[in-house]
């Protein structure tokens, strides 16, 4: 089918609106789990709710929010942290007829107060005491502001005795009574909604300028619902861990998938401990920007020194994974020996990792930035499937996304079921379909600029599709540049390749507009740097004085020169200058999503550019890399065999004991090694002593 057929059949599927979508999963599966969510206890206890006393649930916050006076088409914002109450409170305030505003916690007192103002909100949820105060005090919000709804009742007497204010449990007991008084209300107000109504409002994070709201219609959450349904990439026996802000569209559309094809949600934001709940709650799909998987990928390389038997198996067997990447892509039997040797760096080194991911992780996916490939193809030799998609605030969040069977690296695979995807005359992607945004709020020459007469959203992105319909993004069109010598340089695809080879950098912002050549400005990881700190002696160190210690310098500039080996040789980043402070949301170089405001990083950063591109630049140039193959160590070849050999018969045997008590497949899905197989292999564990290129 065309995407406009397919399009015709998943509107006469679609639900009406976003709640009618959750009344239809409460309708077809009211015992099963929907959400799992922490108890903020440690050792941690994680509880259960099913779709059922989710609905029992947002029926009476919906209905306090009508007892409350909320009326057809208002807005309310939400100004919390990733917690179940958001997801709640945010299908209360759809059930009673409202418009969710929303707003990340980490949003300026000022900000807040332009967001609030420009969507007109008259409710406000608010999670503790640090949100409430953001909004006291404004003679503008105190009369439009009609109620505030505070989560986390941490009030004190600094705040006052605000009569807008009422507690979570207070909304509760106004709706059980309203509900009780008024029981088809909700029903009523939700039958009411039609696809074509707005459902939410979202500002996107304004790299350049003041944010615009988003105008999110219902049709749009509930086609974006079918429509990953229908692409067939996640089930009902899912399980997924949803951390991602919820106030950006990206985790709100989480929210939409999981209402329609019905898979768990475990909720919880903290992003500290997002390992750690992941290890702990085990769940098959993990969704996260490419920071969180560069992060993981930089643990592994820098957990053992390369010298040491340990690091040295570990990049033996990534080297064994990056051949084994197209036979498996590709669904193409290995030969025996390759075969061999991956099976035993799967319980060597492979398994290890995906334990650490809980051991039954089926499906990462990367977005809201660029993945780079390289970390990409290098969690697929563990056995590790990342994914891309790509999408917008204009677009529901997903437009696009990579199919697990239809696996192509470096690309954000094809448009979604019913969307339409073009390239026009200049480079630029165009997409059109129900997911595309009625427009932005108050800003009707905008909203023209951006969307053409007959549908089409302008996305920025400059790419191509390829002749099997996947999108290859390769750069933001404003962001390009172009450097004295005529060259156009993607800054992304730079700062990719830097995020991909220098685990210990957090940031990097490429330079070059004019200039002779390209350059850059690296942010460290302060936990990575405190714990590099720590093993050399250095804990009492302070940040900035460890990004200038000598030794950072250099492997930095090791690392830069692996970059730059990816790099066309106009890309290559030629200098350097770490930076001795993190980038800041309170200056403005980082939007509430985290995003660098590029301009405003040039601004504070001025005078490290000029130390770059000044006449006397003192800083050393970056060389390309001559890297000499390093001669084998006979002792630790030996020593690497002998562990190796043991590894394989402690598996063996787990194995043989795991299948006489419980046959079948390990956890994980790890194979099982057979023994003879295994110690013969390990004989292949000798090459760490002469490590072979990883490719990824």
């Amino acid at each position: 089918m065309t995407a406009l057929e397919t399009r015709a059949d998943l509107l006469r599927q679609c639900a009406n609106s976003y709640p009618d979508m959750f009344r239809r999963r409460v309708a077809e599966m009211p015992d099963k789990v929907a959400f799992h969510y922490p108890a903020y206890t440690e050792p941690e206890v994680w509880h259960t709710l099913t779709w059922a006393e989710a609905r029992a649930q947002v029926d009476e916050l919906a209905a306090g929010l009508l007892a409350l006076g909320l009326q057809w088409q208002e807005c309310a914002a939400i100004a919390c942290s990733t917690r179940i109450e958001w997801v709640l409170l945010d299908l209360a305030i759809a059930c009673a007829g409202g418009v969710t505003t929303t707003v990340y916690p980490s949003t300026h007192a000022e900000d807040e107060a332009f967001i609030l103002t420009d969507s007109n909100s008259v409710f406000l949820v608010a999670e503790n005491t640090a949100q409430l105060v953001k909004v006291l005090g404004s003679a503008q919000l105190d009369k439009q502001l009609r109620h505030i709804i505070l989560i986390d009742d941490d009030t004190d007497e600094s705040v006052g005795d605000d009569p807008r204010v009422l507690t979570l449990e207070r909304l509760r007991e106004v709706g059980r009574k309203y509900l009780a008084e008024h029981p088809d209300l909700v029903d009523e107000t939700i039958a009411a909604i039609m696809p074509d109504m707005l459902s939410t409002l979202i500002y996107t994070s304004g790299t350049t300028g003041r944010p615009k709201g988003v105008e999110l219609l219902h049709g749009a959450w509930a086609f974006e619902g079918a429509a990953v349904k229908a692409y067939d990439i996640c089930y009902p026996d899912d399980v997924l861990y949803l951390w991602l802000p919820l106030a950006h569209v990206f985790g709100r559309d989480l929210v939409a998938a999981q209402i329609e094809v019905g898979f768990e949600s475990v909720v919880d934001g903290r992003v500290n401990r997002l390992m750690q709940g992941v290890g702990e709650t085990r769940p098959t799909i993990l969704v996260g920007v490419p920071r969180i998987f560069e992060k993981v990928r930089a643990a592994v390389i820098t957990m053992y020194p390369k010298t040491g038997i340990k690091g040295k198996l570990s990049h033996w067997a990534f080297g064994v994974g990056a051949k084994s990447r197209s036979y498996r892509v590709e669904g193409r039997r290995m030969p025996p020996g390759l075969a061999a040797r991956y099976k035993l760096a799967d319980a060597l080194v492979f398994s290890k990792l995906r334990a650490k991911l809980g051991g039954r992780m089926r499906l990462m996916v990367s977005g809201s930035a660029k993945l780079s490939r390289q970390v990409q193809e290098w969690l697929y030799s563990a056995g590790l499937l990342l994914v891309e998609g790509f999408g917008m605030t204009e677009t529901s969040a997903i437009a696009s996304i990579n199919h697990p069977a239809r696996l192509r690296f470096g690309t954000v695979g094809e448009p979604l079921p019913g969307i339409e995807a073009v390239i026009a005359e200049d480079g630029e992607l165009m997409l059109r379909g129900p997911i595309i945004m009625r427009g932005y709020r108050n800003l009707p020459e905008e909203t023209a600029g951006a969307l053409t007469p007959d549908g089409w959203l302008h996305t920025g992105d400059i790419g191509f599709i390829d002749d099997d319909g996947n999108i290859h993004i390769t750069d933001r069109r404003k962001d390009l540049m172009k450097t004295s010598n005529g060259k156009f340089v993607a800054p992304q695809v730079v700062e990719n390749a830097i995020m991909a080879n220098t685990p210990y950098a957090a940031q990097a912002v490429v330079l070059g507009e004019g200039q002779r050549h390209v350059a850059a400005l690296i942010v460290m990881d302060p936990d990575a740097l405190e714990s590099w700190g720590k093993h050399h002696g250095l804990s009492d160190a302070t940040y900035a004085e460890l990004t200038q210690r000598p030794e950072i310098q250099a492997s930095v500039m090791r690392y830069l020169q692996r970059a730059n080996q990816r790099l066309e040789h106009w890309e290559a980043v030629r200098k350097f200058v770490i930076l001795d402070r993190e980038l800041s949301l309170d200056l403005g170089e980082l939007t509430p999503s985290l995003k660098v405001r590029r301009n405003v990083v040039l601004q504070n950063f001025a005078p490290q550019i000029e130390l770059i591109y000044g006449d006397d630049s003192p800083l050393p140039w970056v060389d390309d890399l001559k890297e000499e193959e390093p001669a084998p160590d006979r002792k630790v070849e030996a020593e690497a065999k002998r562990e190796a050999k043991q590894a394989a018969r402690e598996e063996a045997s787990k194995a043989k004991r795991t299948k006489r008590e419980a046959p079948g497949e390990g956890a994980g899905g790890a194979e099982t090694v057979d023994s003879a197989e295994a110690v013969d292999s390990a004989e292949a564990v000798a090459e760490a002593a002469q490590p072979e290129p990883v490719a990824a």
